[in-house]
């Protein structure tokens, strides 16, 4: 593969053949993180690249998309039977797209939006002020709970019924415990508000039945296609039938120009693969894996958010450690070990330099790692982290990545 790049741009080929590289020799444990196909990969980078369709299946405004129409119309349908929705629009080029479409398409500046603060596990797109979901929309942020680090239900009815907001966002990017969709609803129902529900994070899990579908509750679904679904980085929109041409008139023309058909293509094909039954499989592991790998990081004496997760992450309170976030994403990193800082509820150390580190499963699971390997990966964090043994830390990486090599069946470079 990539013979031709090769011809055409050493640099960029040999900057990606060290990124194959670094994938390979990395323990990757950053939660939104995974392992697409190389039929996904395939068709990333394929001549669909080279159409132009704007518009939508049978509503073109460019000639000669009949077989873009057969793709497009394909991704849609798999998606809508994974999560069993009415609508689905597979054009968003990420997950923020996908909120900005909901946003655009119901909601006028200055209306009243409630949604999760950033700091306590919620999302930029979900009113942070640096955000233009926070600029143009008036969010009243809800959180945890101080007491247990679970989202507070009772705070964010007692919220909504002060303000009255047009629509409730439920949805986070590191909250480790399940949501209750279900209890959202009750409270949008309450006050006469949308529920738009955003599972980036937690799609995977849902399309197997491992958590609960907000599809059967919520008024919009977004979310991102990598991360747990495993598939290319883009995103989509599910919504009710009602809601269908509001939505696909705010992506297009409303937010975005012509759809990347090549990444709906891909989409398409890691949809065919959330069909199959070892998507299950490997979603029930991501999760055991998850369990795994906070019960034997507690074990180490380590603090955990929540104390635990019933899904793909874990969220370390590093402030028993006497270590920030930052520096500790550094140090792993020095052992071969991918993670982000990420802030705790509360924190003192703010959003540049953090309390805490985010984890995840997918990516190794998708290797092929079980439960026996996340105790080699929690004994190596706590060699990095808490005894300053990065070389020994190293060791036990590599030791675990050449097990499982990336790829192993492909010689992507010669």
């Amino acid at each position: 593969m990539f013979e031709n790049l090769k011809r055409t741009d050493e640099e960029i080929y040999a900057s990606m053949q060290r990124e194959l590289e670094r994938q390979q020799r990395n323990i990757e444990l950053i939660a939104s993180e995974n392992i697409v196909s190389m039929a996904v990969m395939e068709t990333m980078g394929s001549h669909l690249t080279n159409k132009y369709a704007e518009g939508y299946p049978g509503k073109r405004y460019y000639g000669g998309c009949e077989h873009i129409d057969e793709i497009e119309s394909l991704a849609i349908e798999r998606l809508k039977k994974i999560f069993n929705a009415e609508h689905a629009n597979v054009q968003p080029h990420s997950g923020a797209n996908a909120n900005m479409g909901v946003y655009f398409s119901i909601l006028k500046p200055g209306d009243k939006v409630m949604g999760m603060n950033l700091s306590q596990g919620g999302h930029l797109t979900h009113g942070s002020p640096a955000n233009i979901s926070g600029q143009y929309f008036e969010f009243t942020e809800y959180g945890i709970n101080v007491k247990d680090g679970r989202i507070d239900y009772d705070d964010i009815r007692t919220k909504a019924h002060e303000i009255k907001p047009k629509l409730i966002v439920a949805g986070a990017s590191a909250y480790p415990r399940e949501i209750d969709f279900k209890k959202f609803k009750e409270i949008a129902d309450e006050v006469g508000a949308m529920l738009m529900v955003d599972m980036a994070h937690i799609a995977g899990l849902v399309a197997v039945g491992l958590h609960q579908n907000p599809c059967e509750v919520a008024d919009f679904v977004t979310s991102t296609t990598h991360k747990t679904l495993r598939g290319p980085r883009g995103g989509f929109i599910l919504c009710k039938e009602k809601y269908a041409k509001a939505i696909d008139k705010s992506i297009f023309p409303g937010t975005q120009g012509g759809p990347l058909e090549h990444i709906i293509a891909s989409k398409a094909v890691a949809f065919k693969e959330v069909l199959e039954p070892e998507f299950k499989e490997y979603q029930t592991q991501v999760v055991k894996n998850a369990k795994k790998l906070a019960e034997e990081l507690i074990k180490r004496g380590f603090e955990l958010v929540t104390g635990g997760t019933d899904n793909h992450l874990v969220l370390l309170d590093l402030t028993n450690k006497n270590i920030t976030g930052k520096e500790a994403e550094k140090r792993l990193d020095e052992a071969y070990i991918t993670a982000n800082k990420n802030t705790i509820p509360f924190d003192p150390n703010g959003a540049f330099v953090t309390s805490g580190v985010r984890l995840g499963t997918p990516a190794v699971t998708t290797r092929g790692m079980k439960e026996e390997d996340m105790i080699d990966i929690a004994e190596a964090i706590d060699l990095c982290l808490t005894y300053d043994k990065e070389d020994e830390a190293r060791a036990k990486v590599v030791g675990l990545t050449d097990k499982y090599p990336l790829y192993n069946e492909y010689k992507i470079f010669e």
